[in-house]
């Protein structure tokens, strides 16, 4: 089965990379945030949510398993419609792009899930989790 997001995310996080890991400093030396990555996939389900979290060996409900390097937070969501939308910070873009690469846009692609809809990096300016 096809990886139909690899194609899709890589050429978009290139693009638009940004050098900036967590604890990394600015040019003023001022500690520098993490980014945060939106994907909506119109058409994907929780079921297809679930089943890609099964192929990467990860059990949202508990939190345990075999979460990537320089993920700092995910939310995997659906909204009114019942298409999926996930919410992740990350150290680096680059750390979501070995990711993709590696495993979850072959995961993608063996549950069947649909191409991203919307992939938008937003900078934040504040984020504060327990």
């Amino acid at each position: 089965m096809s990886t139909p997001c690899v194609g899709r995310l890589a050429p978009d996080i290139i693009e638009n990379r940004i050098s900036v890991t967590a604890g990394a400093q600015d040019k003023k030396g001022d500690r520098a945030m993490p980014d945060a990555l939106i994907l909506e996939f119109t058409g994907g389900t929780a079921d297809q949510y679930m089943a890609v979290n099964a192929v990467l060996g990860i059990d949202a409900g508990t939190g345990e398993g075999d979460w990537p390097t320089g993920l700092v937070s995910h939310t995997g969501s659906t909204g009114a419609g019942g298409d999926l939308l996930v919410f992740e910070v990350w150290d680096s873009r680059e750390s979501q792009e070995t990711f993709m690469a590696s495993r979850l846009g072959p995961a993608l692609g063996q549950v069947g899930v649909p191409e991203p809809t919307r992939i938008e990096w937003l900078s934040i300016l504040a984020h504060h989790s327990d």
